[in-house]
């Protein structure tokens, strides 16, 4: 590892997005640190396997960044999407450890007073809808931090597991947007590459403590 090489930690590594960030982070010479519950599955170069809800400040000493890629879909889990992020953000709280959150779609803005999320359009699906306001809800409360470098990265609507790596994407900011088509899509692979990207932004253009999306 050269003095620039970046760590990172990447939480929740064994998921599929957790597995394609750490893929698309060691492929550009990031020292990568999978934490996962049991066996690591991934390709990072060390691993620690510990339960999210485990991890201390010590934990997560030493790494350049933490991407969190936690998520869960059961209904009765679906507060600890706040709770996870609390905890990480207490464990970072005065660090320079940048905090980088996998976030959803549901939450981005219809309009520009910032008063309509996608989750409240109509036509939103309902299965999708507790999942939904729990990430909002979870994003709202990290707002309010700023005592950690945070970063909430949104994915486009469509968020492909299998898609391919076009190794090109759209950044956008709060609002939801598409593509010429009206598509709001991106694979995982693609998704990956912004993740990596805003980890190896310089201070002046990194987004702290802003909410990004991104999408073919």
């Amino acid at each position: 590892m050269t003095q620039n090489t970046k760590r990172i930690a990447v939480i929740a590594a064994n998921g599929k997005s957790g597995r394609a960030i750490v893929q698309e982070a060691v492929d550009r010479g990031f020292d990568v640190t999978a934490i996962v519950r049991g066996e690591n599955k991934t390709v990072a170069q060390h691993a620690l396997s510990k339960d999210l809800f485990d991890l201390t400040a010590d934990d997560l000493t030493g790494f350049d960044a933490v991407v969190d890629a936690f998520g869960t879909w059961a209904p009765d889990t679906l507060s600890q999407h706040s709770a996870s992020l609390e905890l990480l953000a207490d464990a970072l709280s005065g660090t320079n450890v940048r905090l980088i959150v996998v976030g959803g779609a549901g939450s981005l803005y219809l309009n520009p007073e910032h008063t309509l999320q996608l989750s409240q359009s109509e036509g939103f699906p309902a299965a999708f809808q507790p999942l939904a306001t729990a990430m909002g809800e979870s994003l709202a409360e990290l707002r309010q931090r700023s005592d950690v470098k945070w970063t909430y990265v949104s994915p486009a609507a469509d968020f492909r597991a299998d898609g391919p790596r076009t190794g090109s994407y759209v950044l956008a900011g709060e609002e939801f947007t598409t593509n010429a088509d009206g598509e709001s899509a991106i694979s995982y692979a693609d998704y990956a590459i912004a993740i990596v990207d805003e980890l190896s932004a310089d201070p002046a253009s990194a987004h702290i403590g802003q909410r990004i999306s991104v999408r073919w």
